[in-house]
């Protein structure tokens, strides 16, 4: 029979896989579900209006529907992995290499501290999506429009899709899955349990989903995967058109509330770009290595990867921002005190680029026929 546990928060501890549990899959008697309940004041609406009035998020609904990939079919799992997942175990990766604590682990330990690393990392993922498609599913109910209805239930498959290759894959690539950093549950937990669906809107298809892309591109430049990076480079195309939704949605709607709202919603935003800033760093594998909190604290920013992921996240995300009406005078000088208002003129994603949104996608079984 199916166990169902309510818990308070989520786990904290590092789930792991074995190649028999991988081999004979898990049946019903194997699983148990772990629930954390929240509460929201969610407020939805009917709409008697059935005409297409949005030319863009319609032509947006139409690519979701062309480039609906399949986690089974689309994704060669048969690929081979790397013989080596990322800096040699004599280099060690950056900031770590010269450390003392980095030099005295053996040869294994090195190689088990970068396998940690990457899982750690997609574990995020899986995680993030997981609040995706929460979201997703809210903004079906309490979108306004037609429009915006039909797009956010076709982001929900997404975002199930999601959830579902990054979970395979740290299955059967890792073995291992870790808990959500909790600066990322608090973002998410905002989101979900507030009660107006523009912040929804602004939490999760501007702030969320830009830290997506920008961590996607840093993983799909970076990674010697091919698996992970075919994986990617699907799951990105989605978040390509999630983030332009609700730019383009969302920037006459901002303009039109009252300034103290906006000013509300701008302060939102804020926050959440100080939480990205500062506190979306993982010390969790490091300080099963040794290292302490502090100690890989300060590693991380003095990385160059650290920074770079770090000014790649605002490029894409200030830009956005300004144009649906966020960076207001008041919010401009915190903005200013972060650090990230040298990319406000950047290419906002409300100029979609739909030579890319619909060049037609390289997948397993499509070109094999």
């Amino acid at each position: 029979m199916l166990q169902v546990q309510v818990v308070e928060g989520p786990p904290t501890e590092v789930q792991y896989f074995d190649e028999d549990e991988l081999a004979r899959r898990l049946t019903d008697h194997d699983v148990e579900v772990i629930r954390e309940i929240f509460q929201t004041p969610l407020v939805g609406s009917y709409n008697w209006d059935y005409e297409a009035a949005n030319a863009k998020i319609r032509r947006l609904y139409e690519l979701g529907k062309r480039f609906n990939w399949n986690a089974e079919l689309d994704v060669d799992w048969t690929l081979a992995p790397p013989e080596r997942a990322g800096p040699s175990e004599d280099e060690g990766p950056e900031g770590f290499k010269d450390h003392p604590k980095w030099k005295a682990l053996s040869a294994a330990q090195r190689a088990d501290f970068m396998r940690r690393t990457s899982a750690q990392t997609l574990s995020q993922f899986l995680h993030g999506e997981q609040g995706a498609l929460m979201v997703a599913s809210q903004l079906v109910s309490c979108a306004p429009t037609h429009d915006a209805k039909l797009y956010a239930a076709s982001q929900t498959f997404d975002e199930a899709r999601h959830v579902e290759v990054f979970h395979r894959y740290l299955m059967e690539r890792c073995h291992m899955i870790y808990p959500i950093n909790p600066s990322l549950k608090f973002l998410l937990d905002k989101v979900l349990t507030d009660e107006r669906w523009d912040l929804k809107f602004i939490g999760m298809q501007i702030l969320i989903e830009g830290l997506a892309l920008a961590a996607f591109q840093t993983i799909h430049a970076q990674t010697p995967d091919p698996l992970l990076r075919q994986v990617v480079e699907l799951v990105m195309r989605d978040e390509g058109r999630h983030v332009a939704f609700g730019v383009n949605y969302l920037e006459d709607w901002i303009r039109s509330l009252p300034q103290a709202q906006i000013e509300e919603r701008a302060q939102f935003a804020y926050e959440a770009c100080v939480v990205m800033k500062n506190r979306l760093i993982s010390t969790t594998v490091a300080e099963e290595f040794g290292f302490t909190h502090d100690e890989a604290l300060e590693i991380n920013a003095r990385s160059q990867g650290g920074e770079a992921f770090r000014k790649f996240l605002f490029e894409r995300m200030i830009p956005n921002l300004k144009r649906v009406g966020l960076l207001t005078e008041a919010i401009r000088p915190k903005f200013e005190e972060l650090g990230v208002l040298e990319f406000e003129n950047l290419r906002h994603d409300g100029a979609i680029d739909w030579t890319v949104l619909e060049a037609p996608l390289a997948m397993k079984d499509r070109v094999a026929a």
